[in-house]
C-alpha cells in the first residue's frame, strides 16, 4: 500500500501524485518507472515514470494523464487514499555523463519525465537546451521547474496560443544546425512526436534517445506486449529500455502495436468487482 501524500491537477485531464514511497525514492534514477495496480485481483497494471523523488521525504512524483479507465480511476482517488500496489523502480536509468549540449525535447504529458533527465544531465555538468510543446498553452506543464533547470529554454504551442508557434521539431532542427552542434538529443512524448524528433536529427548525426511508453503487463520481458523492433533485434521496452536509439526504433510498428489496444484503453468499461457488487444488491 503506497498513501497519496499529495494530489495536484496541472491541467484539465492531467494529474500530479506524490505517493509515500520511502524504498523507490532511495533507490530510483532518472529515467526509471514504477508500475500501478488500483486493485490486486483485477486492476488493471500501468507503467508511470518517475517524475520526482524526495529521499528526506520518501515520496515518488507521478504525473499522468486521464486516457482509460485506471487513470480515470486515479485522477478520483485524493490525499490520503491507498494505492494497493506500487512497484519499481523498473527499467534502465537514463545513462548520465557530461556529453557537453544535450537537448531535452518533452511533448505534451512527456515533459514529467524529462523533469528528472534534463535535471541529472544538468548536474553532471552539461549546457542543457530544454524544448517543451503541447498543443495549446493550457497543456504546457512544469515550466517554471524546467526553466530551473534549463539554460535555455523555448515553449512551443501547435495553435500559437502560447510561446512559439511551432512543433518543437522546427527549433530542433534550428539547434542542429547551429555551429557546434549539440552532443546529444532526448525525446520524450507521443510516438509520433519522437519519431519526427528522431528523424529530424538523423541527417545531422546527433545521437537521438528516446524513452518509449508501451503496453507492460508483467514487467518480466515474458509477455511481450512491450515488444519493439530496435534495428535487427527485438527488444522488451520494460526491461531492456524504456530508452532506445531513436535513429533505429521500427516507430511505425510500434504505433500500429499500441493502435491495436487502443479500443480497450480507453473504453471506461465495468470491471468485475462493480458487476459482482451489482449482483448483490439486486439478489
Amino acid at each position: 500500500m503506497s498513501k497519496i501524500v499529495l494530489k495536484k491537477q496541472l491541467s484539465n485531464d492531467v494529474y500530479l501524485m506524490k505517493l509515500a514511497c520511502p524504498l523507490i525514492a532511495e533507490e530510483r534514477k532518472a529515467g526509471q518507472f514504477v508500475i500501478l495496480q488500483l486493485n490486486n485481483e483485477y486492476g488493471e497494471r500501468i507503467p508511470l515514470t518517475i517524475a520526482d523523488a524526495n529521499e528526506q521525504e520518501g515520496t515518488i512524483t507521478i504525473i499522468f494523464q486521464v486516457v482509460g479507465k485506471t487513470t480515470t480511476d486515479l485522477a478520483h482517488m485524493n490525499e490520503g487514499d491507498e494505492i494497493t500496489t506500487v512497484v519499481g523502480p523498473l527499467g534502465n536509468p537514463t545513462h548520465i555523463e557530461n556529453f557537453g549540449t544535450v537537448v531535452c525535447v518533452g511533448g505534451g504529458i512527456g515533459v514529467a519525465p524529462m523533469h528528472p533527465i534534463a535535471k541529472a544531465f544538468k548536474e553532471a555538468g552539461n549546457h542543457v537546451i530544454t524544448i517543451i510543446g503541447a498543443r495549446t498553452k493550457d497543456l504546457i506543464i512544469l515550466e517554471d521547474e524546467m526553466k530551473e533547470i534549463a539554460d535555455e529554454l523555448i515553449v512551443c504551442t501547435d495553435d500559437g496560443s502560447y510561446g512559439r508557434k511551432a512543433l518543437v521539431t522546427e527549433p530542433l532542427k534550428e539547434i542542429c544546425e547551429r555551429d557546434p552542434q549539440p552532443n546529444r538529443v532526448i525525446a520524450i512524448g507521443p510516438p509520433i512526436m519522437m519519431k519526427f524528433c528522431s528523424e529530424t536529427t538523423r541527417p545531422y548525426k546527433v545521437y537521438t534517445e528516446v524513452s518509449l511508453n508501451t503496453i507492460m503487463v508483467d514487467v518480466t520481458g515474458m509477455c511481450g506486449g512491450c515488444r519493439v523492433n530496435v534495428g535487427d533485434e527485438v527488444k522488451f521496452v520494460c526491461v531492456d529500455g524504456p530508452e532506445f536509439d531513436g535513429h533505429k526504433v521500427d516507430f511505425d510498428n510500434m504505433m500500429a502495436r499500441l493502435n491495436s489496444y487502443k479500443d480497450i484503453e480507453q473504453e471506461k468499461h465495468e470491471c468485475n468487482l462493480d458487476k459482482q457488487a451489482k449482483a448483490k444488491q439486486s439478489s
